[in-house]
């Protein structure tokens, strides 16, 4: 039976969980569980271990290893600091007496180690000379929002090499910002992308001869990428609403390790066998567009919308973004990638290969 959520002093207690930061034990907390199996049945009969590291926090277990070695682990003991069966695989399992476990998923796990480690050599970095000092000088290791560890999993960093990751740290630059800077400006050219370490960002565009607010910014919200993805001007003002830092990257860095492995182009006959397959087309054209030639079964949510959409679209599902010549679309997939959507981006759109019957 699994049910009671899994408290931090708990697992400061496990390895090698106790190594990773009070920021990430907190967020691992939320996603486990207690598990309870009942004296004298093997827990792992229905729910096997493998891809999983299983701890026993309360009672005993037996476990039997080949050659016909047993042994019995005792729930808080010096033994149960490490996962089941990591450093010897056991054949069976049998519960001593009433017994609680915890489950977390081996990539999960090794995510997480994986970044507080990457992190960590940041943080060294920040006291080191000078010379030797990543740019950024940033306290990755508590960032939140776009470095929160559903994103790390499946948003923006769950497809890149650990190399790029511990580069893309290395590349951001730390400015300081003051209530009022104007950081971004409509209709100029992109040159970076932008994330909030601290403070508020007002962002507005010119809609009809008027200024209107389109959305507020804050710590771990980033901006600045629709430019850089679709190789347009900027369509939007970002203002300081107060002081703050943020954390830019130049273009060039932005296409070569955040860019190219956030987008994945499909033709259209690799997008027709993914819409046969449960995934959904996405316009991303004004409605204007959209009603003379949409794709069949296709949603329209238009680029200047699209950030809308998070949290309302199917984050299990399968999509496919298209515009009329893929510039539009391409920054569209970029956005819902770096959220953690399975996107895929019609290359060339509409112009750019055959239309479905």
């Amino acid at each position: 039976m699994t049910g009671t959520k899994v408290s931090i002093e708990t697992l400061k207690h496990l390895d090698p969980l106790s190594s990773l930061s009070e920021m990430r034990l907190r967020e691992l907390a939320d996603l486990c569980f207690i598990e309870s199996a009942s004296r004298n049945l093997d827990p792992f009969h229905l729910r096997p271990i493998a891809g999983q590291s299983v701890y026993l926090v309360r009672g005993e277990l037996a476990l039997a290893y080949s050659h016909g070695i047993s042994e019995v682990i005792v729930g808080g003991s010096a033994e149960a600091r490490d996962p089941l069966g990591k450093r010897r695989v056991f054949i069976s399992a049998k519960a001593v007496t009433d017994v609680q476990l915890i489950r977390i998923d081996d990539d999960l796990l090794d995510v997480m180690l994986t970044w507080d480690q990457l992190t960590a050599q940041e943080q060294i970095g920040a006291h080191a000379p000078p010379a030797a000092r990543p740019s950024s000088g940033t306290d990755w290791g508590v960032m939140s929002g776009l470095f929160g560890i559903n994103n790390l999993r499946f948003g923006a960093f769950s497809q890149l090499p650990p190399a790029h990751i511990d580069e893309l740290l290395r590349r951001f630059d730390r400015i300081e910002v003051k209530k009022g800077d104007v950081i971004i400006r409509e209709g100029a050219e992109g040159d970076y992308y932008y994330l909030v370490e601290s403070g508020r960002c007002q962002v507005e565009r010119m809609i009809g001869g008027v200024n209107m607010t389109l959305a507020e910014l804050k710590s771990g919200d980033t901006f600045g990428e629709e430019a850089l993805v679709s190789e347009a001007m900027r369509n939007a003002t970002v203002t300081m609403k107060t002081d703050g830092t943020l954390l830019r990257l130049s273009k060039q860095d932005f296409n070569a390790l955040l860019r190219a492995p956030l987008l994945r182009g499909i033709n259209m006959e690799q997008a027709k066998h993914k819409v046969l397959g449960g995934a959904e087309w996405i316009d991303v054209r004004y409605m204007s567009e959209y009603q003379y030639d949409k794709l069949p079964g296709a949603i329209n949510i238009p680029l200047s919308e699209i950030r809308n959409a998070f949290g309302a679209l199917d984050i299990d599902k399968e999509y496919v973004v298209y515009c009329q010549s893929g510039r539009r679309s391409s920054a569209a997939a970029f956005l819902l990638a770096q959220r953690g959507y399975n996107v895929y981006l019609l290359d060339g759109g509409l112009w750019g290969g055959d239309r479905l019957p």
